[in-house]
């Protein structure tokens, strides 16, 4: 019975949505970690009686005709890149962006990756650097005898040095930015690499035109709703039994089916 097969595609589009909601929900604390969602589209229809075709010799056509559909399928899990909300740390090395842009990493084997978690440290050398030791780029270097470190809304990154009246400029923070971010391909570790359908990465200065600013001593906590999650995730499980209720009346109607061929 085709009912059974339509079904079975509905419970597994929600069995995948269920874990597209859980990941959230997991994450709910995770720095810079954007939400994602389940989207899903209609599979083929076999037309019975396609509308418009022919139900005489006189010329009438049928107004809607007779299509059955075959069930559901998931096409995508895009993430939602909207801003996340910022939370004061008062660590120096804290970065938030408000706006738009990603920070860019220089990986072990010199590609590079892009984050909005901001959660920065310094290593051996006084490069400032993730807490996996990925360099920020363009790299910064801290000097050890270094008493105090502003960045500013701009990136600039200035230290105080003992015996110095005036801050050393050490370098300034880049941003990058997407045409499409939503293209971007998630790695873990709230990395992101570039893909054809992000487009080429446009590098620029934060609080230039199209990009975000920094705000030093923050962070930005993960763009999950608490309240939206649970609700989408009852509404999935309402979904997914009722497809369950489908193959149920579908098994019964088969059973009668089977008994009246023995009777």
């Amino acid at each position: 019975m085709r009912a059974l097969q339509t079904a079975a595609t509905g419970m597994a589009a929600q069995e995948l949505n269920v874990q597209v909601i859980s990941n959230n929900i997991a994450n709910l604390r995770t720095t810079g970690f954007k939400r994602q969602q389940a989207q899903f589209q209609d599979l083929l229809y076999d037309s019975l009686k396609r509308p418009g075709s022919a139900t005489s010799d006189q010329g009438t056509i049928m107004p809607s005709g007779l299509v059955i559909g075959s069930g559901v399928k998931t096409v995508a899990t895009p993430r939602d890149m909207s801003q996340g909300t910022l939370t004061s740390t008062g660590k120096s090395y804290d970065l938030a962006i408000r706006g738009e842009g990603y920070f860019k990493l220089r990986m072990p084997d010199g590609t590079f990756s892009y984050t909005r978690d901001g959660n920065f440290g310094l290593d051996a050398q006084g490069q400032l650097v993730t807490q996996n030791g990925y360099a920020v780029e363009p790299g910064i270097t801290v000097p050890q005898n270094a008493t105090a470190v502003t960045i500013g809304a701009q990136g600039t990154v200035q230290a105080t040095i003992p015996g110095q009246s005036a801050q050393q400029t050490l370098g300034t923070i880049q941003l990058t930015r997407f045409i499409n971010k939503t293209g971007l391909n998630s790695i873990g570790d709230n990395l992101f690499t570039e893909t054809a359908a992000s487009g080429q990465p446009i590098d620029g200065t934060p609080g230039q035109e199209g990009f975000g600013n920094l705000q030093q001593t923050y962070l930005e906590d993960a763009n999950v709703n608490a309240v939206t999650e649970i609700s989408g995730l009852i509404a999935a499980q309402r979904a997914y039994e009722m497809n369950s209720k489908v193959v149920t009346a579908a098994d019964q109607m088969l059973s009668v089916t089977s008994q009246m061929f023995r009777g």
